[in-house]
């Protein structure tokens, strides 16, 4: 009877303790308190002490040790970059110009093909103002990996900060022998226009293009040749464009970026006869669906400087190419045939009727199309 009393005397004292009163406290403690308090109770974290070196026997030593702890983790980590590159940045810290040589050396035997080796190197060289030095690795690095841009830039970046304008100028002769992308040509451009060397500019806009052939460049070599105040050199430009792209249907759609600078400039020089010419020549060679953006600036072009009989012309041909753009889409659609079919006579009736030699050809070839699309339903429906 005594062991069952103990045993319930025990589950009582476990049992926890029932809240009877529920209201609230009268101080409120809030999570931010908490956290206040938290972190202003926080010990102070440790600090390495500072260590100060009082003759040049101590700094032999703290530079021993610390040489020791940086060989000790190249030696773990061979492949590892950062921590070369550390080490020979600490080297450099300490005017040890020889010893980060040494190991920016090293790290290179590892891994010679490293952007990133490269450019810590030539940035150690150039802080210590180590001009020949840095020209040096510069020469190597653009010699080893010639495809990297990042180091022609700063090759070419180091010659003109030093007003060699020469070296910037054969650095970049060196570059454009590999043939790289548009903005190294661009670079070498704008190189020449500040220092004013125009003709040495336009020659290599035709080297440019020689290299990368696109309409965008010839574009661009016309618009230089007109800002320099040369609209005979940027006519000449967009007609050897145009001679090279020919004109054939394909190659008059993809040259249709220089046919719209070639007409805008006309434009800007107040030659409107000779735009009105070039728009037609590519919207005559080009079909309707392929020349919405072209159309689309003649349109512009003939609202602006155009007479009447040109803007009917441009309003009637854009709403052409609309129909046809339905119809392409969906060939029964024959209320875009009757619009189409009506469009063309309208145009023929206002032809006849300003005494001009009015062709009913394209009104019969209109009619002829739509017949010849036979509706895919076998029975005729009728709406009552």
């Amino acid at each position: 009877m005594s062991i069952e009393v103990s045993y319930r005397d025990r589950d009582n004292k476990d049992r926890a303790a029932r809240v009877k009163n529920r209201a609230p406290a009268p101080v409120q403690i809030t999570a931010e308190q908490i956290l206040r308090e938290a972190h202003d109770r926080q010990e102070a974290p440790l600090k390495v002490p500072r260590q100060r070196i009082q003759d040049l026997e101590e700094l032999h030593e703290f530079q021993g040790r610390k040489r020791t702890e940086f060989e000790g983790r190249i030696r773990y980590s061979r492949d590892s970059i950062i921590a070369w590159v550390k080490y020979a940045q600490w080297e450099a810290s300490q005017n040890e110009y020889e010893r980060s040589r040494s190991v920016f050396e090293r790290a290179l035997d590892i891994d010679p093909r490293s952007v990133e080796l490269w450019s810590k190197y030539t940035d150690m060289e150039l802080k210590a103002r180590n001009i020949n030095h840095a020209r040096n690795l510069f020469d190597r690095a653009v010699t080893l990996l010639p495809r990297i841009d990042s180091l022609w830039y700063k090759y070419v970046y180091l010659e003109e900060l030093l007003l060699n304008v020469p070296g910037a100028r054969q650095v970049f002769e060196r570059w454009m022998q590999w043939e790289p992308n548009d903005k190294a040509w661009q670079s070498f451009i704008k190189l020449e226009e500040r220092y004013a060397e125009l003709d040495r500019a336009s020659e290599i806009h035709e080297r440019w293009i020689a290299c990368r052939p696109i309409p965008k460049n010839w574009v661009a070599w016309a618009k230089f040749e007109e800002e320099r105040g040369r609209p005979d050199k940027a006519r000449e430009v967009f007609q050897t464009a145009l001679e090279f792209f020919g004109d054939e249907e394909e190659q008059v759609e993809k040259a249709q970026q220089v046919f719209a600078a070639f007409a805008r400039m006309e434009t800007r020089l107040k030659e409107y006869e000779r735009a009105r010419v070039i728009y037609k020549f590519a919207l005559a060679r080009l079909p309707r669906s392929k020349s919405a953006s072209l159309y689309s600036a003649y349109t512009k072009f003939e609202k602006q400087h155009g007479d009447r009989a040109g803007v009917e012309l441009t309003v009637l041909g854009k709403r052409r190419i609309q129909y046809e753009e339905e119809l392409a889409y969906d060939a029964t659609n024959y209320d875009a045939w009757f619009s189409l079919a009506r469009l063309e006579e309208d145009a023929y009736r206002a032809d006849r009727d300003d005494g001009e030699d009015a062709d009913p050809a394209r009104v019969r070839e209109v009619y002829e199309r739509a017949v010849a699309n036979v509706p895919p339903a076998t029975e005729k429906r009728w709406v009552s």
